[in-house]
C-alpha cells in the first residue's frame, strides 16, 4: 500500500470517494485543506478574505513536504489547486477524478447542503471565473495524473472501487 493522492476540480466529490474508499479498504485519509484550517484554526474562505489566494498556496506547499516526508498508506484528497505541488508525485499515486465542468455544479446544487457547499469555496463565487479556471486547470490535472477515474453520474462507492482496482 502506498498512498493515494485524489485530485480534481472543487466540487467533483474528492472528499465523498475518500469516505467510501475508507470504508472499503485499509486506508486512511487525511485531506488538505482539513489540515490547512487546522494549522490555522480557520476557515479556508476566511484564509482567502484575509490574507489572499498566495499565502493560502504557501500553506498547500508546506502540507506537502509535511506530506511527502511523514505520511504513508494513505488516502489524500486535496484541494482543487494543491495538483501544482511540485512535489505531489513524490507524495503518492495520482488519481484526477474527472467530470465536466457543468457536471460539478450540478452535483453541488443538487446537494442537500448546497448553500453550505458553494459558500465554502472562494473560487465559485463566480461561474464564469470558475468554469474558465476549471478550462486551465483540466489539461494540467490530466498531465500529472498516474489514473483517471470519470465520476460523471457514477456513485461515489463505484468510484472508490474503480480506484482501489487500478491502484
Amino acid at each position: 500500500m502506498k498512498n493515494i493522492v485524489l485530485i480534481g476540480f472543487m466540487g467533483v466529490g474528492k472528499g465523498s470517494v475518500a469516505r467510501e474508499i475508507i470504508k472499503i479498504s485499509e486506508y486512511i485519509a487525511l485531506d488538505t485543506d482539513d489540515l490547512i484550517e487546522s494549522m490555522e484554526n480557520r476557515k479556508i474562505n476566511r484564509i482567502f478574505e484575509s490574507e489572499g489566494e498566495l499565502y493560502f498556496r504557501a500553506l498547500e506547499k508546506s502540507v506537502a513536504l509535511w506530506l511527502e516526508s511523514s505520511v504513508k498508506n494513505t488516502l489524500i484528497s486535496t484541494g482543487g489547486g494543491f495538483y501544482k505541488q511540485k512535489n505531489i508525485h513524490k507524495i503518492g499515486k495520482i488519481v484526477l477524478l474527472d467530470s465536466p465542468f457543468k457536471a460539478i455544479i450540478s452535483r453541488i446544487k443538487a446537494h442537500p447542503n448546497a448553500v453550505k457547499k458553494l459558500s465554502k469555496r472562494p473560487l465559485l463565487k463566480d461561474l464564469r471565473k470558475a468554469e474558465a479556471l476549471y478550462e486551465e486547470r483540466r489539461p494540467e490535472y490530466l498531465k500529472i495524473a498516474d489514473i483517471v477515474v470519470d465520476v460523471t453520474n457514477k456513485s461515489a462507492l463505484d468510484c472508490a472501487k474503480e480506484i482501489l482496482k487500478k491502484s
